[in-house]
C-alpha cells in the first residue's frame, strides 16, 4: 500500500515542483503570494501541515528506535536500531503492534505532509500567475 502511496505522490509533487521552477521565484515572494491567498485557506494549510508533522514526530518517537515489523514461525520480530541492542529482537504481541502501527501511521503521514506543501506551492504560484495578469504591461 505505501508503494501505491508513493507512486501517487510522485508526480503530483513533480508537477508541483515544476510549476515552481517554470515560475522563478524565489523564497521571498512566494511567501508574500502565500500571504496573499485567503485566511481560511491559510489557515486550513498551516493546520494540516503541522498536524501532519506532529503525527509523524509523535509515531517516530513512540517507537523511535524499533521498525520493520514482521512476523516469522508465528514470532514476531522487529528491528533494534538503539546502540547497545542493535539488531533483530523479539517482541510480544502487543508490542509489535504498537510498532506496527506506528510504522504504518509514518507511511501516511509523510506523504501527506509532502502533499499539503506541493498543495502550498501549486497555490502560492497561482496567486502570483493572478497578480502577474493584474498588472498592465510596462512598454
Amino acid at each position: 500500500m505505501s508503494a501505491l502511496i508513493f507512486a501517487l505522490l510522485f508526480p503530483i509533487f513533480a508537477a508541483a515542483l515544476a510549476r515552481l521552477f517554470l515560475a522563478r521565484v524565489d523564497k521571498a515572494l512566494l511567501w508574500q503570494a502565500f500571504r496573499c491567498l485567503p485566511g481560511k485557506v491559510q489557515t486550513g494549510l498551516a493546520v494540516l501541515a503541522l498536524s501532519g508533522m506532529a503525527m509523524t514526530f509523535l509515531g517516530i518517537g513512540l517507537e523511535g528506535s524499533l521498525q520493520s515489523a514482521e512476523v516469522r514461525d508465528g514470532r514476531y520480530f522487529v528491528f533494534g536500531t538503539t546502540p547497545q541492542a542493535r539488531g533483530t529482537v523479539e517482541l510480544s504481541r502487543e508490542r509489535y503492534q504498537a510498532v506496527l502501527e506506528a510504522d504504518q501511521r509514518s507511511m501516511l503521514t509523510i506523504p501527506g505532509v509532502l502533499l499539503v506543501g506541493a498543495a502550498c506551492t501549486v497555490l502560492a504560484v497561482g496567486e502570483l500567475r493572478r497578480a502577474d495578469r493584474g498588472v498592465a504591461p510596462s512598454r
